[in-house]
């Protein structure tokens, strides 16, 4: 049985896409369902990797998790995201991403019979799963879409526009321009193109979506001329 969750992990969960709007007599009665732990994890520690995963639906509990596929970094977790996802419901026998505590983590494990189970005896839960899944494949499809749009800005535009709305999104350019199959140099004369066009804003590592609708109409062009706003 995995050790009683707390009072903020509690809120944690239920504010976690899986769990969002669960009573709380459900969120207590987690740790001692089947096969649910709850485990630690040091700075360094490998979470997920080749050969080494399990059929099992992770919420993050604490800390921050980064993930990378090869020399690309993908994303960072934090507190509340889920993982494991592509675990799970497939008989492939490799994970291709790898998950990395980048600082001390603690994260709830429901395995897929658990899951299963929870899905099929709470309505609630079994939308919002569907909802988190239709998200992950609407955000790769536009991830997917981004490689595909002709031309550094319309490439970087379609980028942008998968990001979480009102959120700054946060990655190297040498890890962006891999990302979009396009060299430094154009990635950063994009980046000055939307700029120019107050469409984003840039802080440091950090970019802001000013004007998504702007940026939408951004992806249109084959060979972008922005229009400069007043």
């Amino acid at each position: 049985m995995a050790p009683a969750l707390s009072d903020q992990e509690r809120v944690l969960l239920g504010r976690c896409p899986l769990f969002l709007g669960a009573e709380d007599s459900l969120l207590r009665s987690l740790p001692a369902l089947p096969g649910v732990t709850v485990e630690p994890f040091s700075a360094g520690e490998l979470l997920y990797g080749p050969g080494q995963f399990r059929q099992s639906l992770g919420v993050l509990l604490s800390g921050q998790v980064q993930v990378t596929n090869g020399s690309l970094s993908v994303s960072l977790l934090r507190a509340g995201d889920l993982f494991g996802a592509a675990a799970l419901y497939n008989d492939a026998p490799e994970f291709a991403a790898v998950l990395t505590a980048q600082s001390p983590c603690r994260v709830l494990f429901l395995p897929q019979e658990t899951l299963d189970r929870l899905l099929g005896e709470e309505p609630l839960l079994r939308r919002n799963y569907l909802r988190y899944l239709t998200g992950r494949i609407r955000f790769l499809s536009g991830r997917l879409r981004s490689v595909a749009q002709t031309g550094a800005e319309g490439k970087l535009a379609r980028y942008l526009l998968t990001a979480p709305s009102g959120e700054p999104l946060r990655l190297s350019a040498t890890d962006l321009a891999k990302r979009l199959g396009i060299s430094r140099a154009s990635l950063y004369r994009a980046f000055q193109a939307l700029e120019d066009a107050r469409l984003i804003r840039r802080e440091g590592k950090s970019m802001y979506v000013l004007d998504p609708a702007g940026l939408e109409g951004a992806v249109s062009y084959t060979h972008l001329t922005l229009p400069t706003k007043a």
